[in-house]
């Protein structure tokens, strides 16, 4: 039954699509990868052997080449995005248009029939209540613009129907397209390469999962989907709803000469401050496997291998 949904993801070269499309083949689906390939990323050359895969190079916002693409498809992946506030804040022209105008022109061409899971995040809280779990009922408050266009891009979503939206936790962990803009592999990256780290606002929590736990979601929602569709729900790691210093302090044990110091002036600009739960999605059957611990060891030997220049969106 696989070999016969064929998929499309958009920004499939990336951060996470270049861990959930190899994933997809491997299980026999046939994959159709739109990316534009920005950072001159290679990461998907080891799947080029498979013959249920097709990659084409182009924009998400080609209309043309939307409609022809989308009449060959069962299921919409739309991961092409502009990722992260600094991103989006450094060219908001841009954001809005990748991450926003292009998903009103896939719901304008798609037929109802076909399947959108689509990736949002859970920043779309912003700064939470300290000790109470933010639900997929708990009212957005988001404080980039990235946290706007992606909560607004998941209202429309969810309100063009057959769909479900996934608020992803911040991701960690090593993908063959990296990032070291993104939290916890930042920090390990400091404590490998640096050996220290001023830390801001040490107190502010939020929610992580690794990079694979969060492609094996798509898949997932994609094989529940009758179950589970149209609504959203929080993805991450339960027990990993911990502050920036008690991470810090988790380095430190696989890292013992990391030095780490909370500043007394000056302020992240990223403000997010909350705990989420992930009930929701865990009672369907999916609970993130991949800890933080594990993810820390992987980066270590990974940060063996690559260094900084050219793996941020940044």
């Amino acid at each position: 039954m696989k070999e016969k949904i064929k998929i499309l993801v958009t920004g499939g070269a990336g951060y996470i699509g270049s861990i959930l499309v190899p994933i997809l083949l491997q299980k026999g689906y046939y994959v159709i990868v739109i990316d534009n390939f920005m950072y001159n990323q290679t990461s998907l050359l080891d799947c080029c052997y498979f013959k249920n895969l097709e990659i084409i190079r182009g924009d998400t916002r080609d209309e043309n080449l939307l409609k022809e693409i989308l009449k060959k498809v069962d299921v919409i992946f739309p991961l092409a995005c502009i990722t992260g506030a600094p991103a989006c804040d450094k060219n908001p022209y841009e954001a809005k248009s990748v991450n926003l105008d292009a998903i009103k022109l896939i719901l304008k061409l798609r037929s109802k029939n076909q399947i959108i899971i689509f990736p949002t995040t859970n920043s779309g809280y912003g700064i939470g209540q300290e000790g109470i779990y933010c639900t997929e009922e708990t009212p957005l408050n988001p404080i980039s613009l990235y946290g706007n266009l992606k909560v607004e891009a998941e209202k429309l979503v969810l309100d063009s129907g057959n769909s479900i939206t996934l608020r992803f936790a911040t991701c960690f962990g090593i993908s063959p397209r990296m990032r070291l803009d993104l939290l916890v592999n930042d920090f390990v990256y400091r404590a490998v390469v640096d050996g220290y780290l001023v830390v801001y606002q040490g107190h502010f929590k939020r929610n992580y999962i690794h990079v694979r736990d969060a492609s094996f979601s798509f898949i997932h929602c994609l094989e529940n989907f009758d179950k589970m569709k149209n609504t959203t729900y929080n993805v991450g790691l339960s027990d990993a709803n911990i502050s920036k210093l008690e991470l810090c302090e988790l380095i430190k044990k696989h890292i013992p000469n990391f030095y780490y110091h909370e500043a007394e002036v000056g302020e992240d600009p990223d403000k997010r401050n909350y705990i989420v739960s992930n009930e929701k999605i865990e009672r369907t059957g999916f609970k993130a496997k991949i800890s933080l611990d594990e993810g820390i060891e992987e980066l270590i030997k990974g940060y063996k291998i690559i260094r900084k220049y050219g793996f941020s969106n940044v």
